[in-house]
């Protein structure tokens, strides 16, 4: 299971909006317990690719972030992206470029006037999807 703050949330959401119709994208670290993943923090970066229907993290920010997260004592636990006019569900391309298998893979779908957010598992083409339980701020 892996767990988000709704604040956490909604800064991914906000920021998803803000950018369509290109795809958005960061990074989550946090701490694992159990069988949970608990997201602690949520990073923002840039979509280098500037496009609508992949990205690519800004390796700047990216290692900005990694440092961040040793820092705060958090560990990576995945990336997440937006998918502006598709489904919450990793398209080829995300499987293609899904290299490691423990990470986490969230995607953001804006394509309904409702969001979707679902997380997923992925080995070589296929998608497992993960439980992903948003939990109030304490």
């Amino acid at each position: 299971m892996i767990k988000l703050r709704k604040s956490d949330y909604e800064k991914i959401l906000a920021h998803a909006r803000s950018e369509a119709p290109i795809e958005a994208c960061g990074l989550i670290g946090g701490e694992i317990s159990g069988d949970d993943k608990i997201i602690k923090k949520v990073y923002i970066l840039t979509n280098t690719d500037h496009a609508e229907e992949h990205f690519t993290l800004d390796p700047k920010e990216q290692l900005k972030a990694i440092k961040d997260m040793r820092a705060e004592g958090i560990i990576p636990l995945g990336n997440w992206h937006s998918h502006p006019v598709s489904p919450s569900r990793p398209s080829d391309e995300d499987k293609r470029l899904a290299y490691d298998s423990s990470a986490s893979y969230m995607i953001l779908s804006l394509m309904d006037e409702e969001p979707v957010l679902n997380s997923f598992h992925i080995e070589g083409n296929k998608a497992f999807k993960e439980e992903l339980v948003i939990e109030q701020d304490i």
